[in-house]
């Protein structure tokens, strides 16, 4: 169960996404004050004893960031500014509350990007001051002066540019990471074969060692088993040689009274 301190920041949270829903102007140091309590009550959720997980707690974190870049890049010059760093704000990615059907920082999000795309191109077509009560007469003296629309063309092409060769890079290198898989994949493979090979081949000399090692003991069987046969006759020579000398040697020389 979430504690009165996160159901406060939850709330405080939602109330600050709305505000930033809106076209803001006079509220603009409101949220300000909203989102440094926001950040002293983040600080003090990861200090709590009954703190929410850790998911929520990157999430929360990614929603105060979000609205912190958001206030930051409303303060920059340039629309072309502007619109960089609204390119690279990270919103939040579940709903804060359990009404919402889409993260409002979401919302907020493609909010601010289209209206700082419509921005840069009231800008280039010198129509970026004609609603905020410009006369006409300084709408066509701002017209009249062709270097700023230069200029912001100029930025919004490096922009455009720079991101082309971002994803001309991101591309190469990914080319390059798939080629080097290939052929690391190649390689294990070949390696692979080359040790099947020899292996194969080890096994089948380890079966003609074994063939051999069988025939030499057969063959030694059956030599030890003759040796043993011609011992056995040769003893039973003697011993008849033997036995008949020493009857003969009795008959021949009889015993002395």
């Amino acid at each position: 169960m979430a504690s009165r301190l996160e159901i406060n920041f939850i709330r405080l949270l939602s109330r600050c996404e709305s505000i930033a829903s809106e076209k803001r102007g006079e509220a603009e140091w409101r949220l300000e004050k909203y989102v440094g309590a926001l950040e002293e009550m983040l600080v003090a959720l990861r200090k709590s004893v009954s703190k929410p997980t850790a998911e929520l707690l990157t999430e929360y974190t990614r929603k105060v960031g979000f609205l912190k870049g958001l206030l930051e890049a409303d303060k920059l010059s340039s629309t072309t500014e502007k619109a960089l760093a609204n390119q690279f704000l990270a919103p939040g990615r579940t709903p804060t509350i359990a009404n919402e059907r889409m993260p409002v920082s979401k919302t907020v999000h493609m909010q601010t990007k289209a209206r700082c795309t419509g921005e840069m191109r009231d800008e280039l077509l010198g129509t970026g001051l004609s609603g905020n009560g410009m006369s006409e007469t300084e709408l066509r003296n701002r017209r009249g002066v062709p270097l700023d629309e230069r200029q912001s063309a100029a930025e919004l092409e490096a922009v455009l540019q720079h991101h082309h060769n971002l994803q001309e890079k991101l591309a190469e290198d990914m080319l390059n990471l798939a080629r080097n898989l290939k052929n690391n994949s190649l390689a294990a493979q070949n390696i692979i074969k080359q040790d099947n090979q020899t292996l194969g081949q080890s096994m089948r000399q380890a079966d003609l060692n074994f063939e051999k090692l069988k025939t030499e003991s057969e063959r030694l069987e059956q030599h030890t088993k003759k040796s043993v046969n011609w011992l056995l006759w040769l003893m039973l020579i003697l011993v008849s040689f033997s036995f008949i000398s020493m009857i003969l040697f009795i008959r021949i020389f009889p015993r002395l009274r």
